[in-house]
């Protein structure tokens, strides 16, 4: 799940999955602030995908340089309606929404009802 987290940089899962995810992915993090290969080989052995180490290394650690922590956020959904569980939104906290991909989705579908 940590790898889902660092790949996607934003997951939807359970309150009690999401924060113990949070904690080992703020401490790999910190972890990829310095680029050397003791680093690499201990993230590494934790995270078992070569691309999402080099993610981590290149994208998302130059980009949390300036925090002291606090890489990560949970937005409460509710409940699930199954069982009940609380259902929350892990995020990275630097995450942006592609508002284009949203307003391009919105315009095929009225394209479509148009040719209707």
């Amino acid at each position: 799940m940590v790898g889902s987290l660092l790949k996607y940089e934003r997951i939807k899962t359970t309150r009690v999955k999401a924060l113990a995810i949070k904690r080992s992915a703020e401490k790999l993090i910190t972890r990829a602030k310095i680029d050397s290969v003791h680093n690499r080989r201990i993230v590494s052995s934790r995270l078992y995908d070569e691309a999402i180490v080099a993610k981590l290394f290149t994208n998302i650690s130059p980009r949390m340089k300036e925090r002291p922590g606090g890489y990560t956020r949970i937005i409460k959904l509710g409940m699930r309606p199954g069982d009940a569980s609380e259902i929350v939104i892990l995020e990275l906290v630097d995450y942006k929404l592609n508002p284009d991909a949203a307003s391009e989705k919105k315009a095929k579908k009225e394209a479509k009802k148009e040719k209707k």
